[in-house]
Formats: structure tokens, sequence, C-alpha cells
């Protein structure tokens, strides 16, 4: 896997981190396409990517990270072997406790987008084994990565609750 040094295709542009994924043999199932559930390691593979740019959580002694409360895909073009796919990764939206990402997954053979999704990620304290206030280091690395307003990042879209 590639990260960001791969120039993004046009169509993620403002994702600021990106990961470059090449379609192995095995990722295509019985109907000979990327099976829906690869989709989802895409998301995760974008989504570690952009916690170790902002340094939030991938070190577990540190009690305080990030877990994946929601997700959801939107499946636009099946992919096959051989491919590669460039996922962009972003944040949309800012809580306390709490982030949205958007993902888009780009097939390069096609030039389209094979699929859009997003994840709820709640900062959960794995010590105490519940949530937790969002660090303000984690903050400020969002809205730097971002360049989102720091007197005013964007508020969570409407997104279902994990309490």
């Amino acid at each position: 896997m590639a990260s960001s040094a791969t120039p993004p295709p046009p169509e993620l542009e403002g994702y600021p981190v990106t990961v470059i994924i090449p379609v192995a043999w095995g990722d295509m199932d019985a109907a000979q396409h990327v099976n829906n559930t690869v989709y989802f390691r895409y998301f995760e593979s974008a989504r570690i990517a952009y916690f170790e740019r902002i340094a939030f959580g991938l070190d577990f002694s540190r009690s305080v990270g990030p877990i994946l409360a929601h997700t959801q895909c939107r499946f636009r073009l099946p992919v096959t072997y051989p491919d590669t796919v460039a996922v962009g990764t972003r944040v949309a939206g800012l809580g306390a406790d709490r982030f949205v990402m958007r993902f888009t997954v780009i097939s390069r053979r096609h030039g389209k987008v094979a699929a859009q999704g997003d994840g709820l990620i709640v900062s959960y304290d794995y010590g105490k084994q519940r949530k937790a206030p969002l660090p303000d280091d984690t903050r400020a690395a969002i809205i730097a990565l971002e360049g989102f307003d720091a007197a005013a990042p964007p508020g969570l879209p409407n997104e279902p609750r994990t309490d």
C-alpha cells in the first residue's frame, strides 16, 4: 500500500489523506468482483493512515484513542482484478467526543468512483471502557490537517448516537 506520495486522482481533491491499494486476486468473490467486505478494509486502511497523520490513538498504552462506532458504504461500481484503488478520507464534522470521516474509493482502471462511505469515530478511553472527550491535541491536528476555521470547525451532521 502506498500513501499520499502518489498524486491522488482529481476526484479526491479536498481529501487530505489518500492511500493507494492494489486490488488482490483474492479480494474477488464468486460474482467475479471485489467482495463488499473488502471495501470496509479499504476504508480501514485510509482511516488508519489518517490516524497516523494526526497521531491519534494507535498506541494503546495511551488510554484514549479512536473506536469505530458506525460505518456504511454505498457501492457505485464493481471493481475487478487487476486494478488499483485510491482511497481518500477526510473529516466532515467534529463533536465533543466524536467525528465523522468520509471515504471515497476511486478505481484507477475505470477512473470512476467505486464506493463512498462514512464512519463515526468516537473518542474512547480503553482503560475505563467508555467514551471520552476528544483530546485537545487530536482536535487541533484535525483542524490543521483539514484547514478548518479553528474558531468554528464544522459540527456533526445527523449521525446515529452511540450512547
